[in-house]
C-alpha cells in the first residue's frame, strides 16, 4: 500500500504486482476505487520498478507556480518575400516544455516555420525543433516530393529517437546529462571509418548500453508550415494549430487531433487502446503526437495505426494577393481564443505596431490568466510564430552601388 497525491487530493493506492516470464505487471486491487485509473501494461524487468499511474502523470503535467513567469523569448526576421515575428512564455507552468523553428533560408526559395508543444518534458519538442526542418530537406532533396518528404519527417523523428544515438539526444536535450559526458558517449560508442557497416543513412548508428532503447514516453504535438515559392505546406501532429488570414477571415490549415474525434477513436480502439474523459488510456490529451513510445509497441499495426500516431495531416494552398499572414501556436493560445478572434486581434494590431514579435507577445498577455483563474484557461505554457507576406512595396530595396 502507497500514498499518492494527486490534483492536490491524497489517495491510497493498493497495488498487486505480478511477476510473470520476467516482465512485470502493475494491476489494481479489487477494492480500489474508480478515481485512481493505471496505464495496464507490462514493463520490462528493470532494476527500478516503474509504476506508471495514470494519476501521477497527470499531475506531472499540471504543476502551477504561485506566480506566473512572464519574460518571454521573441525575435524578428524578413526576407524579400516574408517577415515574421515569434515569442515563447512559460506562464503559470512550473517548466516550460514548447519548441520552435524559423528558418526563413532554408534554401532558395523554401522557409520553414514550426510549433512544438512538449508534454511529460522538453527533449521530445527540442528534437523535433532541432531536426525535423533538416529531415524534410534530406527526403526533398532525395525524392522531389515535399508534401511526401515533409510527412517522412515525421516518422523519421520517431525513428531517430530509439536506439543509443537517440536516448543520448534525448537526455542531453532533456538536460539530464551534462553535455561533457554526452561529448564523452559520442566518442566511444559512434562508429569508426569501415565500424558503420556501410549505411547510406547519416544519422551514425551507436552500439552501446542503450542500444535497445525502444524511445522516450515523453511527447510531443507538431504543427509546421514549409512557404515553398507561391505554396503553403503544412504538416500537424496534435493540437497545436496553424491558421491563415485571408483577406480578413481565418482559414484552418490543420486540424487539432483530439482522442473525441470519430476517426481518432476507431484507430485508438482498434490497437487496443480506448479513450476515457478525453484522454487516450486515460492520460494523453491528444491522439497523436511525436514520441509518446509507450503507446506504439504493437509489432503487427504500421505506425500510421498505433495507439497514438506521429501520422501528420498534410495541407497545402496557393498563396493569394489576398492572404495577410499566416500563424503557428500552441494549444496555451488555442485554449484561449478561435482562429477567427486571434486573426480579428493581430489585424487590430497591425493597425499601431509594426514589429510582429510585439504583437505575439501582447496576444500572449491577453491570454494569460489572473491568479484567480490559475489551473484553467491561460495557465499553459504560450508559443506563436506570425508569419506576413510583403505586398510588393514591402520588400526591402535591392542593394546599390554608390
Amino acid at each position: 500500500m502507497r500514498n499518492v497525491h494527486s490534483w492536490g487530493k491524497k489517495e491510497t493506492i493498493k497495488l498487486v504486482v505480478v511477476v510473470v516470464s520476467s516482465q512485470f505487471a502493475i494491476l489494481p486491487f479489487p477494492s480500489l476505487s474508480s478515481d485512481a485509473s493505471f496505464s495496464l501494461r507490462a514493463i520490462p524487468s528493470s532494476p527500478s520498478l516503474s509504476l506508471s499511474l495514470v494519476n501521477r502523470r497527470r499531475a506531472q503535467m499540471g504543476v502551477y507556480l504561485s506566480t506566473p513567469k512572464t519574460d518571454k523569448s521573441s525575435e524578428d526576421g524578413e526576407n524579400q518575400k516574408l517577415r515574421y515575428g515569434l515569442s515563447s512564455m512559460q506562464g503559470w507552468r512550473s517548466t516550460m516544455e514548447d519548441a520552435h523553428t524559423a528558418v526563413l533560408d532554408l534554401d532558395k526559395g523554401t522557409s520553414f516555420f514550426g510549433v512544438f508543444d512538449g508534454h511529460g518534458g522538453k527533449a521530445v519538442a527540442r528534437f523535433c525543433a532541432k531536426y525535423l526542418h533538416t529531415e524534410t530537406m534530406k527526403h526533398d532533396a532525395a525524392t522531389g516530393d515535399l508534401s511526401e518528404s515533409l510527412r517522412r519527417s515525421f516518422f523519421r523523428m520517431d525513428e531517430m529517437m530509439q536506439g543509443q544515438r537517440g536516448w543520448r539526444e534525448i537526455a542531453l536535450l532533456g538536460d539530464k546529462m551534462h553535455k561533457l559526458s554526452g561529448m564523452i558517449e559520442t566518442w566511444i560508442y559512434s562508429p569508426k571509418g569501415g565500424d558503420s557497416q556501410n549505411r547510406v543513412d547519416d544519422w551514425a548508428f551507436e552500439e552501446g548500453p542503450h542500444s535497445d532503447y525502444q524511445g522516450p514516453t515523453e511527447g510531443s504535438t507538431a504543427c509546421v508550415a514549409v512557404i515553398r515559392n507561391n505554396q503553403i505546406i503544412v504538416g500537424n501532429a496534435g493540437d497545436s494549430r496553424c491558421v491563415l488570414s485571408r483577406n480578413g477571415q481565418a482559414i484552418d490549415m490543420s486540424k487539432d487531433h483530439k482522442p473525441d474525434l470519430a476517426v481518432e477513436r476507431e484507430r485508438i480502439m482498434e490497437a487496443g487502446g480506448f479513450v476515457h474523459v478525453g484522454r487516450v488510456n486515460g492520460t494523453l490529451s491528444l491522439a497523436r503526437a511525436i514520441g509518446d513510445m509507450e503507446f506504439k509497441h504493437n509489432k503487427f499495426l504500421s505506425a500510421e495505426k498505433q495507439i497514438v500516431t506521429c501520422n501528420p495531416d498534410i495541407n497545402s494552398i496557393d498563396i493569394t494577393d489576398e492572404d495577410e499572414f499566416l500563424i503557428l501556436a500552441c494549444d496555451g493560445i488555442w485554449d484561449c481564443m478561435t482562429s477567427q478572434q486571434l486573426v480579428d486581434f493581430i489585424h487590430e494590431q497591425l493597425k499601431t505596431e509594426t514589429r510582429l514579435s510585439a504583437v505575439c507577445e501582447k496576444v500572449m498577455d491577453h491570454c494569460l490568466a489572473p491568479p484567480s483563474s490559475v489551473h484553467g484557461e491561460g495557465c499553459d505554457n504560450m508559443t506563436m510564430v506570425l508569419v506576413q507576406f510583403k505586398k510588393p512595396d514591402q520588400s526591402p530595396p535591392a542593394n546599390s552601388s554608390s
